[in-house]
C-alpha cells in the first residue's frame, strides 16, 4: 500500500481509508477479516507498514496445518513481566479465560496469569477509530514504488534466492510477487511494528465492542500460538491490530497457513525471513494463486467511449467476471487472449479528472493477491513493485 507518509515509523498512523474494499489475510472462511486476518468495515482499508492488519477475509484455520497438538504442557512458557495489571479480575475476561481453556485444552491459570499482565492500550482504540480517509491512485502509488523499496526489494531478492525459488517450485508463486507483498507490508521486515501482540489483541477483544467478537477469537488464536512455540509470551511484537511478522499475520492466519520452509521445527515468521517467504506464497496458494499467470494489465479506452462502464467494478471484490472478448466488445483495447476473463477497474490518478484515469484488467492473480489485503490499490501496488523488482533483479 501507499503513502506520501513515513508509515514506517508509527504504526499508530496508520488509518483505514475508504477505497470500497476491505483489508485481508485472515483464514477464508475463518475470521470476517479483510484479507490476513483482520476484517475491517467493507469500505475500508488498513495499510501495511503501520500496525494495519492484513487478513483474508474467507481465511479459515485449518487444523491439519498448525503443527503441534494443544495439549495440555508443563512447559508453557512464562510471562517475564511482573507488574499486574488487573485485567484478570473483570468477569468478561475470567469468562474469556474459561472458554479458550476448555477449547483449546489449555490450562486455565495459565491463560489468567498472562492476561493477569496484560495492559490494555487506550491510544490502539484510538488508532482503531480514526476516521476513515479517502485515497486515490495517484496519491497511493507513491508510498509503495519508490527506488529504495523496488532497490531493497532486489537486496531481498538476492539474498534470499534460493528460498525463493523453492517457494515457486512447491507452490507456483512467483518469487517477485512474494517479495514484493512483504516488501509493502513491513519493508522487507525492517517495520513489523512495537506492539505487543497480546496488548493489542487484548485491547481490541475486551475494550473494543465493535470488532470484540472478531478479536477476542484472534487473542484466542494467539493463546494456541504460544502453547505451539514455548516462547516468552510478551516478547512477540506486531502491529496495532495485533498483525505479526515479515508478512503481517493475524494470529488465525497463522495457524491456518504459516509454514516451517527452513525445516528448523518452528514457523518463526517474526524473526525468519525463510518461513515469512514460505508463508505467503502457501497463503496466495491457497488462494486460487494460477502458476506463470497474469495478475494485471493496463488497457487503453476510446475517447468518447462508455460501453465499458457497465463492466466496470465496484463494491466487493469479486473472482474475475468477464471474458476478455466481452471487454474488447464494449471497447476495451488490450492485446489479452479473448477466453480469459477478468474485472475492470479505474484507478483515479487526480481526484474529480476521469480523463486522467488508468484502467486496468485484474485476472485471477490479481483477485487471489486481493484476498491477501482486500484493496484494488494494494495489489496494483504489489503487482507495480513486483513488476519493478523482476526488471532490476
Amino acid at each position: 500500500m501507499q503513502k506520501k507518509i513515513n508509515w514506517a515509523v508509527s504504526s499508530l498512523l496508520v488509518t483505514a481509508f475508504v477505497t470500497g474494499c476491505a483489508t485481508s489475510n485472515a483464514p477464508e472462511g475463518g475470521n470476517q477479516a479483510t484479507s490476513r486476518g483482520i476484517t475491517a468495515p467493507t469500505n475500508e482499508i488498513i495499510f501495511p507498514e503501520t500496525g494495519s492488519p492484513n487478513v483474508p477475509y474467507t481465511q479459515g484455520t485449518s487444523p491439519s496445518q498448525v503443527k503441534s497438538t494443544n495439549a495440555k504442557s508443563s512447559a508453557q512458557p512464562t510471562p517475564s513481566r511482573s507488574a499486574k495489571s488487573g485485567l484478570a479480575n473483570r468477569k468478561d475476561v475470567q469468562a474469556f479465560a474459561d472458554r479458550v481453556a476448555r477449547n483449546n485444552n489449555l490450562d486455565r491459570d495459565w491463560v489468567l496469569d498472562i492476561l493477569s499482565r496484560t495492559e490494555l492500550k487506550p491510544k490502539i482504540v484510538e488508532a482503531m477509530n480514526r476516521p476513515a480517509e479517502g485515497m486515490i491512485w495517484g496519491q497511493y502509488r507513491p508510498i509503495f514504488i519508490t527506488d529504495k523499496r523496488i532497490n531493497d526489494g532486489v537486496k531481498f531478492y538476492h539474498t534470499h534466492q534460493k528460498a525463493l525459488e523453492r517457494a515457486y517450485n512447491q507452490y507456483g508463486v512467483a518469487p517477485e510477487v512474494i517479495v514484493a507483498i512483504i516488501g509493502v507490508e513491513t519493508s522487507y521486515g525492517q517495520n513489523r511494528g512495537n506492539w505487543a501482540v497480546l496488548d493489542a489483541l487484548a485491547t481490541l477483544a475486551f475494550d473494543y465492542p465493535r470488532r470484540a467478537e472478531f478479536f477476542s477469537k484472534e487473542l484466542e488464536n494467539f493463546f494456541v500460538i504460544l502453547n505451539e512455540t514455548k516462547l516468552e509470551p510478551f516478547s512477540y511484537k506486531g502491529s496495532y491490530a495485533g498483525a505479526m511478522g515479515f508478512p503481517q499475520f493475524m494470529p488465525s492466519s497463522y495457524l491456518a497457513y504459516a509454514v516451517d520452509f527452513d525445516g528448523d521445527g518452528l514457523r518463526d515468521l517474526w524473526n525468519n525471513p525463510v518461513d515469512a517467504i514460505g508463508s505467503v506464497a502457501n497463503y496466495l496458494a491457497k488462494h486460487g494463486w494460477v502458476q506463470d499467470g497474469t495478475v494485471a494489465l493496463e488497457v487503453k479506452i476510446p475517447t468518447g467511449n462508455t460501453a465499458h462502464l457497465q463492466y466496470k467494478h465496484t463494491g466487493r471484490l469479486v473472482p474475475p467476471k468477464y471474458s476478455v472478448a466481452t471487454l474488447k466488445a464494449a471497447g476495451v483495447q488490450t492485446y489479452a487472449h479473448n477466453s480469459n476473463k477478468a474485472n475492470l477497474f479505474e484507478f483515479e490518478m487526480e481526484k474529480n479528472n476521469p480523463a486522467a484515469s488508468q484502467w486496468w484488467l485484474g485476472f485471477q492473480n490479481f483477485y487471489s493477491i486481493t484476498r491477501y489485503n482486500h484493496s484494488p490499490l494494494y495489489a496494483l501496488a504489489v503487482h507495480q513493485l513486483a513488476e519493478g523488482i523482476k526488471a532490476r533483479k
